[in-house]
């Protein structure tokens, strides 16, 4: 039932859009994914602003600053159960590195966060891309990811 309602607030959401972008909306056996007409798979539960702020349910105002070739600054804020989340930066292809960040106060309440990674490209023409997710008390896996690309 939750489902429904997000496909159905999310398709009214997409028939709002002001930009005259076309979009689909396209179940999967994983993930609803929304594609824009560039044929781009986006996540929809990850949400960016023109400001370069990303975030979902669990993380709020989150923000990429690059401060080298190499090194990249972290922060925003996130409602995270015991305060601690999990990173990984991939290439499309390979996980590249991965670690664990924490925030300044666990759920309900929402708890800030800054963290650095140093990561480099294997190959010259990838793109690397930042996820942030809270890992399931239940059995360890990825909930709540969100999504964003290292520039």
């Amino acid at each position: 039932m939750r489902i429904i309602i997000f496909v159905l607030i999310t398709l009214g959401l997409i028939a709002c859009n002001e930009s005259g972008e076309k979009t689909e909306i396209v179940a999967t056996d994983t993930a609803i994914n929304k594609i824009d007409t560039n044929q781009n798979i986006k996540p929809v539960d990850t949400l960016q602003s023109t400001a370069n702020k990303y975030e979902n349910e669990r993380f709020k105002d989150v923000h990429v600053e690059k401060l080298s070739d190499t090194k990249f600054q972290v922060r925003g804020q996130g409602q995270i159960f015991e305060a601690s989340f999990g990173w990984t930066v991939e290439d499309g292809h390979n996980e590249l590195k991965n670690g664990f960040a924490n925030t300044d106060a666990g759920a309900p309440s929402w708890g800030s966060f800054n963290f650095t990674i140093d990561v480099a490209k294997e190959r010259e023409n990838s793109t690397l891309t930042l996820l942030i997710y809270e890992l399931s008390a239940k059995d360890g896996s990825r909930q709540y990811v969100l999504i964003m690309p290292l520039k």
